[in-house]
């Protein structure tokens, strides 16, 4: 009877040590399962943070997109206008009809200068996009006419083709020579503007940043000022 009992003992034995181990090794697959769980929902957490900062990233983006594109876009709006007046201004007088009876025959209109006439078919050139010609005409047309009254004209145009080349470098000089030569210019704070915008361009940022701030506090309530704000906010400044 005793040997019978302890056999019993040690089967039950045997089969409770089965049935632990076997718990045990489903406890290990479990937790394993458990950590991949983890280490996954890690990874997506991990993603979705990226994600999300990419898409912070170019959302700013856009909104600095949006506002150069605007201040493009009036800048063009600008050039166009004043290509258009300079085109059609002295073109277009009419004359004045004196007063009295009948209908008097109009007064002669004064001949158009040939640098008035050489200027307008430069700036054909320029407002078609020949941008190359156009810069090529302008430094000819000042060399040769020092004196003329549109110099101021001439050289903002010029400075323009070489921007719209790309030509920064070449264009900041000549914004800067209508800048000394003439203070009084109709194009003068215009000029100023672009000069800044060749030295963001050429990587001249806290030059850039200093002229922005000037046009800004020196000119407000301007179309310059506004788009000079509009730079400075790109510039992080």
């Amino acid at each position: 009877m005793v040997k019978r009992a302890l056999v019993a003992l040690l089967v039950l034995g045997g089969l409770v040590g089965c049935q632990s181990e076997e718990q045990l090794k489903k406890m290990q697959v479990e937790m394993g399962d458990m950590k991949m769980e983890v280490f996954k929902l890690r990874r997506q957490m991990e993603e979705s943070n990226q994600k999300q900062e990419a898409e912070f990233a170019a959302a700013d983006e856009g909104r600095k997109l949006d506002r150069r594109f605007q201040a493009d876009l009036q800048d063009t709006l600008r050039q166009l206008q004043d290509s258009t007046r300079n085109l059609n201004g002295r073109l277009q007088e009419v004359p004045s009809r004196r007063a009295g009876k009948g209908s008097p025959a109009p007064e002669p209109q004064a001949p158009v200068q040939d640098d008035e006439k050489a200027l307008q078919s430069v700036l054909l050139d320029y407002n078609r996009g020949n941008y190359a010609l156009a810069a090529e005409s302008l430094d000819l047309f000042v060399k040769s006419n020092p004196g003329t009254s549109r110099k101021s004209d001439a050289l903002f145009y010029l400075g323009l083709s070489h921007y719209n080349l790309k030509a920064y470098d070449k264009a900041k000089a000549v914004f800067e020579q209508l800048l000394k030569e003439h203070p009084t210019s109709n194009q003068f704070l215009p000029a100023k503007l672009k000069r800044a915008q060749c030295l963001k361009w050429l990587g001249l940022k806290p030059a850039a940043i200093q002229a922005f701030k000037e046009i800004k506090s020196g000119f407000p309530s301007t179309s310059e000022a506004r788009t000079a704000q509009q730079e400075l906010e790109d510039l992080g400044a």
